[in-house]
């Protein structure tokens, strides 16, 4: 039996593996060809991003100083002509205060071009805040608020709303020869607006686009033939308004597009 055994393990052939070869040339040459490529672009990039020499800044600059420019940008200024990031160094510059907008670009062989935009105060906020021409607020205490602006007021993270509405009655108003000279929003949701000539006109919590649109329609009107004898305008009645008048004295009108009596009692929606 362990003859068997030992003529069948005789009669077994031996099985070999081949590994296959790689040439060497084929991973040398495309090592050698990327490591070409990498100090090709090393040494050139190295060569190109010499440190930068010069700033250009231009734009109508009234609340912002070149200097400050230069100063909030100077950390990065330490980089290279290619290698400072350009995204960054504009991101710190539109981080000013007064700065709406900024462009920055490279300028061979050593030098950076920046264009600024101020903002443009179209607004007074509270007591000292600035509100753009997008009804952002983009200073919060400002030391010269500019007397002729209009004033806007509310809780701080309704500014846009408010100055939304502000912008969109006074450009209804400018046609009949009246302006907007203040625009408030209380902390219940009441508006109210007093005109360039100083009527008050009150607007409620309810249905302010139906006021506003029923005031602009309608009362704007009475205001512009008798302006000096108003003195405010109460809009906050489902069917109508109240015009108060300078001698103590006041009107009640009624809505014609819901009631057609004229002077009546007016149902209150305050």
């Amino acid at each position: 039996m362990t003859r068997r055994q030992a003529r069948r393990r005789k009669t077994q052939k031996a099985v070999w593996f081949r590994i296959p070869t790689i040439r060497t040339g084929f991973i040398v040459a495309p090592m050698i060809g990327i490591t070409v490529i990498a100090a090709t672009y090393y040494l050139s990039s190295s060569a190109l991003d010499r440190p930068i020499r010069s700033i250009e800044i231009s734009g109508p600059l009234q609340r912002v100083t070149a200097m400050q420019i230069e100063a909030a940008i100077s950390d990065e200024l330490g980089d290279g002509f290619v290698s400072v990031d350009l995204g960054i160094v504009q991101q710190k510059i539109v981080a000013l205060p007064w700065i709406d907008q900024a462009t920055v670009a490279r300028r061979w062989p050593s030098r950076l071009r920046i264009s600024v935009t101020e903002q443009v105060p179209a607004a007074i906020w509270g007591e000292r805040g600035l509100l753009n021409i997008h009804g952002e607020l983009f200073v919060k205490n400002a030391r010269h608020v500019p007397a002729e602006l209009p004033r806007l007021s509310g809780p701080e993270d309704r500014s846009a709303d408010v100055a939304k509405r502000y912008m969109a009655v006074r450009e209804r108003l400018i046609p009949v020869g009246l302006d907007v000279r203040r625009m408030h929003l209380d902390p219940r949701g009441a508006w109210q607006m007093t005109l360039a000539n100083g009527v008050e006109i009150r607007l409620g919590r309810r249905d302010i686009q139906d006021r506003i649109d029923l005031f602009l329609d309608i009362v704007a009107a009475i205001i512009t033939s008798r302006a000096a004898d108003v003195d405010y305008v109460d809009m906050r009645y489902s069917n109508g308004f109240t015009i108060g008048w300078k001698n103590g004295s006041y009107t009640s009108v009624a809505d014609p597009q819901q009631d057609g009596d004229g002077l009546m009692a007016l149902r209150g929606a305050r």
